[in-house]
């Protein structure tokens, strides 16, 4: 194996790790250059994530044991020492990440990376909080990189300051830090019972406990499904959410769009390599599915109640993590694959209406005044940064109009799951499996429950949606001449096209969020390959 190959997965933390120190050295005043650096650094990590998915998905031949990538962090051998390992579950969400980052990233370039300091590096710290999340084999750094993403996500919350931002990201702030704590908390509980925090040694000695430290297990697992339900946004401690996002700018709610689903990935992760220990209760089953239920109503009654558009999409961020929580509850692996599908429209079409909120608020007089006293707080102004936005898409209302109508209405089919898009096609995937599992395997009170939610916060999305947009763009007296930069357009334009991608090529796609589904109910495969990692010989 290449020395290349070998050295993949650590690329994707080692890279914004290096790109936002060497940004923080430069300065401020080294623009252009921190520009190109970020740049650098977000499309060097899609490469890696889509090499990556490449290989452990068998489309290209690798001598990896079971095609999972195990690195051996100074050369030291499970369980000893660190280990990243990288499947397709975590080369799919490194893909997501870096997608999402560039996008935001190229969003930014149009005035919000000048909008305070450190932007750039901030960005780059979170992309690697995300990525090592994913990656990590063990339980202390998953609370390490955790911390890392949430550090710089305190920092890009109140990116552009205003004292909405500042209450906001206290809330914020704090509901993490509980989080965190009881994150901590599960794991020297796991620690001081099995002597180890490696996933893969945890699963393998989990099963051979003795009635008194499986209980102590149990209850230290429950503790661990908590925290990450805290950071999945589950009801009803994601009631900060919707604040938190509106009033972040543009490109820092887009990229938060992905955080909340490294919650639902852990308890992906944790569970299925629980699954033969017969721990994996604390981490989904019946709970889970009626904690997803109610995170599901909260979401639908909020985006049913919410009028601005900001908010809008945030209750949107809670309803589609309802949706995930409840299917993945369900007995079985069939609800996995729809899921992970789902999960990616849904980030995909949330972050695209996130980078629109900014630019639909154009529209309104008071909303246009707002942005341009805070331009000129910040010394912007439209002929300093005309040489800048010197590709427009359109200066008249009319064609303005037409992206970001055309634009809002694609989103918003997206995540209220209406046809043709890839908020239909997963929606539909979780129902059919959800009535086939009525027939052998849960319950008609599950299966009526998911089925009866699903549609009617699909509904509560379609009125509050129609309504927003009717407002928006169906009433003269609010218009404005909104100004669009092909730099605001460009990003909404890959996101959308990514929801339509996946649409078109339902069936590949779902394919291969199937094989994942599989690969997670077969958690020996990920235990032998790190386990069976050997260091090199000499190399120390």
């Amino acid at each position: 194996m290449s020395s290349f190959l070998m050295h993949l997965p650590i690329l994707p933390i080692i890279i914004p790790l290096f790109a936002g120190g060497l940004m923080i050295l430069l300065k401020e005043k080294r623009r252009k250059l921190n520009t190109f650096i970020s740049f650098a650094s977000v499309l060097a990590q899609l490469a890696v994530a889509v090499e990556l998915l490449l290989y452990t998905s068998s489309f290209l031949e690798v001598e990896w044991t079971n095609n999972i990538a195990v690195y051996l962090l100074g050369n030291w051998q499970a369980p000893i020492g660190i280990v990243l390992v990288a499947d397709q579950l975590a080369a799919l969400m490194l893909c997501l990440t870096a997608f999402l980052g560039l996008t935001s990233l190229s969003f930014s370039t149009a005035l919000w990376n000048r909008v305070g300091i450190h932007f750039y590096p901030l960005l780059q710290f979170i992309l690697m909080g995300l990525n090592g999340a994913f990656l990590t084999g063990d339980l202390f750094n998953l609370f390490v990189f955790f911390e890392v993403f949430l550090a710089a996500s305190y920092g890009l919350l109140l990116h552009g300051s205003g004292s909405q931002r500042v209450s906001s990201g206290m809330l914020y702030i704090t509901i993490n830090m509980v989080g965190a704590s009881l994150l901590l908390i599960g794991i020297s509980m796991i620690y001081s019972i099995t002597g180890t925090l490696n996933f893969a040694e945890i699963a393998a000695k989990a099963g051979a406990l003795d009635a008194e430290d499986r209980l102590l297990f149990e209850t230290a697992c429950s503790i661990l499904g908590v925290a990450f339900l805290i950071k999945a946004a589950a009801w009803p401690l994601n009631f900060w959410l919707a604040n938190a996002y509106a009033v972040a700018s543009a490109p820092v709610a887009a990229m938060f769009a992905v955080m909340t689903k490294v919650g639902i990935y852990a308890l992906l992760r944790v569970g299925s390599l629980l699954l033969p220990s017969g721990a994996p209760a604390a981490f989904g089953g019946e709970w889970m599915f009626f904690i997803g239920i109610a995170t599901l109503a909260f979401g639908a009654l909020g985006v049913l109640a919410e009028k601005q558009i900001g908010r809008l999409v945030g209750y949107s961020v809670i309803l589609s993590s309802g949706v995930l929580l409840s299917a993945l509850g369900m007995p079985g692996v069939s609800m996995t694959g729809p899921s992970l599908y789902y999960l990616v429209s849904s980030v995909l079409a949330s972050s695209a209406l996130f980078l629109m909120v900014e630019l639909i608020n154009r529209i309104d007089h008071y909303e246009s005044a707002l942005l341009s006293v805070s331009m000129e707080a910040f010394g912007l102004n439209e002929e300093e940064d005309s040489d800048n936005n010197a590709q427009v898409i359109g200066f008249t209302v009319p064609s303005a109009f037409a992206f970001l109508g055309i634009a809002y209405i694609i989103a918003a089919l997206v995540i209220i799951g209406l046809p043709p898009l890839s908020g239909f096609i997963g929606k539909i995937a979780l129902l059919s499996n959800v009535l086939k599992l009525n027939n052998y395997e849960i319950s008609a009170i599950h299966t009526w429950l998911l089925l009866s939610f699903l549609i009617l916060s699909g509904l509560a999305a379609l009125i509050s949606y129609m309504r927003t947009g009717m407002l928006t763009f169906w009433v003269p007296e609010r218009v404005n001449r909104p100004k669009l930069s092909f730099r605001e357009a460009a990003p909404i334009v890959l996101l959308l096209s990514g929801c339509v991608l996946i649409s078109i090529f339902a069936n590949p796609v779902m394919e291969l969020m199937n094989n994942i589904a599989l690969s997670l109910d077969e958690p020996f495969l990920y235990i032998h390959a790190v386990m069976q990692q050997q260091a090199l010989q000499g190399a120390h």
